[in-house]
């Protein structure tokens, strides 16, 4: 039961990352899923695993992280359609 909880999370995480920057996530729902748990990932090894926890992701630094991911992403995927 955990584990569906933390892709819940990872996925309004991701979904919430998306909505801050005005991005979309390619790959809707699987995209906002993986966003945000990657995210978490990328978030806990830089700043790690401080503030609210739930579903066993610490949301504050998996908000952060999924933000620095999709940012690189939309450079990355915008330097390849030119």
């Amino acid at each position: 039961m955990g584990f569906i909880i933390m892709i819940i999370v990872g996925g309004l995480i991701g979904w919430l990352a998306g909505a801050i920057l005005g991005k979309d996530i390619p790959g809707g729902i699987i995209g906002n899923i993986i966003a945000g748990l990657i995210g978490s990932a990328l978030g806990s090894k830089i700043l790690g695993t401080w503030g609210p926890v739930l579903g066993g992701v610490p949301i504050i630094p998996a908000l952060i992280g999924a933000i620095i991911l999709i940012l690189v992403l939309s450079f990355i995927l915008k330097a390849i359609k030119k």
